[in-house]
């Protein structure tokens, strides 16, 4: 008998200066891809790319033992105002080193060079897991099409790190 998906609670946070709900095509990229795999949303919000607001969100999931996954988009590239990894690394427990390794991998298929200025990155924090994408929908479906998709499902092996998040099964609860 084959292994049942266990649904993940997952918040996603869009870092924009300009975005709104209605214009907002990488945050519901995400969405509909988390639920297209049977993923429960617990929250969205829109934040401009401000260290602290962007800080204070993700802190709050973290702290929230309902919020099993954190996805953020935007604010991981080399402008003045990205400020995502700054915002966000100080919260992690643990890096995710490979996580921006094979997203650059996987990218630079798609977009080149230009992959080699994506600050994306991943960590654990209170049991909780975070990525950090670029604020690009293509960028957003390479994520989660090449890595998030398995790694968020409780039924891929080796390894993945829904197992991680799962009360019962993982590291913490």
């Amino acid at each position: 008998m084959a292994e049942p998906m266990i649904p993940l609670t997952v918040a996603v946070l869009t870092v924009s200066d300009t975005r709104t709900e209605e214009s907002d095509r990488s945050g519901q990229a995400l969405v509909e891809r988390l639920e297209r795999t049977g993923h429960r949303l617990a929250d969205k919000h829109i934040v401009r790319d401000d260290i602290y607001q962007i800080r204070a969100v993700v802190a709050a999931w973290i702290a929230d033992p309902d919020i099993q996954v954190v996805l953020t988009t935007g604010g991981t590239g080399f402008t003045g105002r990205d400020s995502t990894p700054e915002a966000v690394s100080v919260l992690m427990d643990k890096r995710i080193e490979g996580f921006g390794e094979l997203f650059r991998q996987l990218s630079w298929q798609e977009i080149g060079s230009s992959t080699v200025q994506s600050r994306c990155l991943a960590g654990l924090a209170n049991g909780t897991v975070i990525f950090c994408l670029p604020g690009s929908t293509g960028a957003c479906r390479t994520a989660w099409d090449g890595i998030l998709a398995e790694q968020l499902d409780s039924r891929h092996k080796p390894c993945n790190f829904a197992n991680l998040v799962i009360p019962e099964r993982g590291q913490h609860g």
